[in-house]
């Protein structure tokens, strides 16, 4: 027998097998409608209980801010240079609208008309300066009165550089004149015609 009918008869076969049914499968589009469900919705809810392979999330302190029922007062990260840089920049994106460059709760949405029964969070406040780093990372999360979670929005190693910077900006606003560098403090409390004077002798 030729090889070409060999070849056309046993594609014959294999094609006679495919149906479009392969590719066009009965499925629901995100979002779409679905009448099985009694909330008519097809996309469903996770299960309660459900984690997706690779989102094992065993460390309590760092997803959640809390280990065993309490806030944690140390960061469950190290403290670096580079940690407070993420989270300076990170604030000026999503803190600093509301709270302010320096955390003092008056952000330009703050100033425009964003009245409220309780005002926007100074974080300078008796209050907020004793508050656990894990109450700070909890209201990122979840978010806290009018302010609304930004979970889908800063990643959790971001919410903690955050959380790093908000307490560098405490301290930068209420650190004791003992806990400064000398010689800065000493250029800090000269006149200005004096600095001037100064950076002209230079050139």
């Amino acid at each position: 027998m030729n090889r070409n009918v060999i070849f056309f008869a046993v594609a014959s076969v294999l094609l006679a097998g495919c149906h479009t049914d392969m590719w066009r499968q009965n499925k629901s589009a995100p979002l779409s409608q679905n009448d099985f469900f009694p909330d008519g919705q097809a996309s469903r809810p996770l299960l309660a209980g459900t984690i997706a392979k690779g989102h094992e999330r065993k460390d309590d302190a760092f997803f959640t801010g809390a280990k065993g029922g309490k806030w944690v007062n140390e960061l469950p990260v190290p403290l670096s240079k580079k940690l407070l840089l993420r989270g300076q920049e990170r604030y000026n994106i999503f803190c600093s609208p509301c709270h302010g460059q320096v955390g003092d709760g008056n952000g330009m949405i703050a100033n425009r008309g964003f009245t409220l029964k309780r005002p926007v969070g100074n974080y300078h406040t008796d209050r907020l300066r004793n508050m656990p780093v894990g109450h700070f990372y909890d209201v990122i999360t979840n978010g806290y009165g009018t302010m609304y979670s930004y979970a889908s929005r800063i990643e959790p190693s971001d919410r903690w550089a955050i959380v790093a910077y908000v307490k560098a900006l405490q301290l930068s606003q209420n650190a004791p004149l003992a806990d400064a560098d000398p010689v800065a403090l000493e250029e800090s409390l000269k006149p200005k015609e004096d600095k001037a004077h100064a950076e002209g002798a230079k050139h």
